[in-house]
């Protein structure tokens, strides 16, 4: 008995195909993953099962009926989040997470929880009890959900999902941005997911396989070219690694100067807290002109809040003892002229830019610190920005809006826009989070590539310990808001 079946299935969006002519049945007690490169369509195809989009030939039978009267049985997990405010009508902004007067037109964990639960059902499988318990969000249920770390969040979005009770549950890319812990014990939930009858789709890099997935199916091109068994799967490299414009990055950063800074960064008994909930504690950390930091720690271990007072977005830095650019925080300056000195990098601020604004209007942003460009664009800086493009190999993307780029193409147009006003401080936050294995050696190598141009003073932020970029020549470590570990170049192996 067959629990999915698509068939001669394309999709179109003005006028631009995005599936074609795709077939897949998916039998009972077979869970996939379906894997491709970015842009491949694998998204596209977990949005058009979930009825996010219409496909405009083929059909999509779910349990043997159609699957606008299934609907209703699948839950869709995107790699996107939409979370909106207490009243449900206005987005969610980035900094909102640590602005306490703010923070709280957030719903709580709880609250967004219990809008998920659906009930009434004689065939309810998952409650607030065993769903929590099985994400590991007991302890962060008075938490607002702006709050929450990436991890935090991913495991929010799947528990909200199992609420709605689904027969099957469309993950997209759900690996990305769990710590290693979770990483190893995410087999083990979905295991408890498809013991309750739940089917599995999954999309992902391939390189990292749970280990309930039966098949596999491989995307290329808009359709799906080859399905096995996934004991037959062997990932392979998909593209040979770009190579960078190095003469053009080394033009471009030419406007770099030595930095006059002693100390880029430097707390001395830094602890934020919320209530009686302690984020960090006791922090203390100097990062001088020049040095290239990995900053690790598992997911809520205190690194965005870390850095959220490096970069300005956090009140709680004034009383904090906190040295940013040889300046004692509270003694004159704005944030602006914080943020003016620093080149920011998260997978998630791309949530933040607003649905139209293409790849140019981004990177040009840069020059003004906001998420968008909300003036005239300047033809200078807008030049500027596509030779930034251009240098990465994304000008093609210079029109298209950053929404619908390719992650690997998105990431990289956000790395232009932190590099466009050539700062002191580049902060990279988990930017190779959603990439695959071959991605983030690309993005890793123009790492280096720029810090061999330039001074530059790096903060890498990754779950990726064995893969940072060479320049990494410092580590520090957070465990549970505590740093546990701090180690230089010499002990890097």
């Amino acid at each position: 008995m067959f629990i999915l079946k698509i068939e001669n299935v394309s999709v179109k969006s003005q006028q631009q195909i995005l599936l074609k002519k795709l077939d897949l049945t998916v039998q009972s007690n077979q869970h996939w993953l379906v894997v491709g490169a970015a842009g491949a369509g694998k998204t596209v195809l977990l949005n058009t099962i979930a009825g996010k989009l219409r496909p405009f030939t083929g059909s999509i039978t779910v349990n043997g009926m159609t699957a606008e009267t299934q609907r209703h049985l699948v839950s869709l997990v995107t790699s996107k989040h939409h979370f909106k405010d207490i009243t449900n009508t206005n987005n969610l902004y980035y900094q909102q997470r640590y602005n306490s007067s703010d923070s709280d037109q957030a719903l709580t964990v709880l609250q967004y929880l219990q809008n998920g639960y659906v009930a009434g059902s004689d065939d309810n499988r998952w409650n607030l009890e065993n769903t929590t318990a099985l994400l590991q969000l007991n302890a962060l249920m008075n938490k607002e959900i702006i709050k929450l770390s990436n991890g935090e969040t991913k495991r929010l979005r799947i528990a909200f999902a199992l609420l709605h009770q689904p027969r099957m549950l469309l993950l997209d890319d759900p690996l990305s941005g769990l710590d290693h812990a979770m990483q190893e014990s995410f087999s083990q939930i979905l295991d408890q997911i498809i013991a309750a009858g739940v089917t599995i789709i999954m999309s992902g890099s391939g390189y990292e396989i749970p280990s309930p997935i039966t098949h596999v199916a491989i995307i290329q091109n808009e359709t799906i070219v080859k399905t096995m068994p996934v004991a037959d799967y062997v990932p392979e490299n998909r593209l040979q690694l770009t190579t960078v414009d190095e003469q053009q990055i080394k033009q471009l950063t030419s406007e770099s100067t030595l930095s006059e800074y002693d100390s880029i960064v430097k707390m001395t008994g830094v602890s934020v807290k919320y209530g009686q909930l302690i984020i960090l504690n006791n922090i203390s950390w100097r990062v001088k002109t020049g040095e290239c930091w990995a900053l690790l720690g598992h997911n809520g271990a205190g690194k965005s809040t870390l850095l959220s007072l490096i970069n300005g977005d956090n009140p709680q830095a004034y009383a904090n003892d906190i040295i940013l650019f040889d300046k004692k925080r509270g003694t004159g300056e704005s944030i602006w002229d914080i943020k003016s000195k620093i080149g920011f990098l998260s997978p998630e601020l791309y949530q933040y830019f607003p649905a139209n604004q293409s790849g140019l209007q981004v990177i040009e942003s840069g020059y003004y610190d906001t998420q968008g460009l909300f003036r005239p664009s300047n033809a200078t800086r807008a030049a500027k920005a596509l030779e930034w493009m251009k240098a990465l190999q994304i000008d093609t993307y210079a029109r298209k809006p950053l929404k619908s780029m390719p992650a690997s193409v998105q990431r990289l147009c956000l790395l232009a826009r932190a590099l466009i006003k050539n700062p002191p401080l580049l902060i990279l936050d988990e930017p190779c989070q959603g990439l695959d294995k071959l991605q983030r050696q690309q993005f890793n190598m123009i790492i280096d590539c720029i810090a061999a141009a330039t001074n530059l003073t790096l903060i890498y932020v990754t779950h990726y310990a064995g893969e940072m970029p060479a320049c990494v020549n410092r580590v520090i470590k957070l465990e549970k808001g505590n740093v546990v570990d701090v180690y230089s170049e010499e002990t890097i192996s």
